[in-house]
């Protein structure tokens, strides 16, 4: 137990968090339910320490958010929240992100993303990011238009990350789409192809006006869908910048 990932699940029913716990020590990590009580947890998060509590947004006796503000507060090892809910909110997400919540994942969602998730929060430290980019890249890509509850969202949202955290891109073949693979526990490929279908799906059901905003010509024009690589530097470079300009 002592290498694996210690996982507090917030919620104990049979159909959902002990059936969740199941599934997530099948795959090496050490997970455990406690009731669904806002309370109850906040004892629990206390004395047990998790590396990462997984919690819907209504819980009983006090919500997740001030869970998390509660736990912010005090002088003890902060385990990293990975927060579901059925609303899929750009507003409740920056809400949940301000509070401190490493991920927001819509339900219904598939096991293996929230493997993926609870490894990537555990060593997102490696990838230095900064409360305050990862807020600004949450917020810009929803706002272009990619549902939170694709893969490609989060691997796109890493992306971004690590692109701001370094100086340049020397090529996302070779350097960016491994790391982020390496985060998820995937494979280079399925991270390009998860990150083009992000991109498809915010080209053509996004917010028009904040795509032309951002790339300079419009969605019809003769150019087209921006490659992987130009969408993740353009909107790097231009947080990066704002980032700069704002700090």
């Amino acid at each position: 137990m002592d290498n694996q990932i210690k996982v507090m699940i917030g919620d104990d029913t049979a159909e959902y968090g002990v059936c969740l716990a199941s599934k997530l020590r099948n795959s090496g990590i050490y997970a455990y339910t406690r009731k669904k009580d806002g309370m109850v947890l906040l004892e629990a998060i206390q004395r047990d320490l998790p590396d990462v509590v997984v919690i819907d947004l209504s819980i009983q006796k006090i919500d997740a958010i001030a869970l998390m503000r509660r736990i912010s507060a005090l002088d003890i090892k902060k385990p990293e929240f990975i927060i579901t809910s059925a609303f899929d909110n750009a507003f409740v997400e920056r809400q949940v992100i301000e509070a401190g919540a490493a991920y927001y994942l819509i339900k219904p969602f598939e096991v293996e993303t929230l493997i993926s998730t609870i490894k990537s929060v555990v060593k997102k430290e490696n990838l230095t990011e900064s409360k305050d980019i990862e807020l600004i890249v949450t917020e810009t890509i929803h706002n272009l238009g990619v549902p939170a509850h694709i893969k490609g969202y989060h691997y796109l949202r890493t992306a971004i990350i690590s692109a701001i955290n370094k100086q340049h891109i020397d090529s996302i073949t070779k350097t960016l789409y491994p790391e982020v693979a390496n985060a998820y526990s995937t494979t280079a490929s399925r991270v390009e192809r998860a990150i083009r279908h992000a991109i498809e799906v915010a080209w053509d059901r996004g917010n028009s006006d904040v795509i032309n905003s951002f790339f300079g010509y419009t969605i019809n024009s003769y150019k087209g869908k921006p490659t992987n690589y130009e969408f993740i530097a353009l909107i790097s470079d231009r947080l990066k910048l704002k980032y700069k300009t704002e700090n």
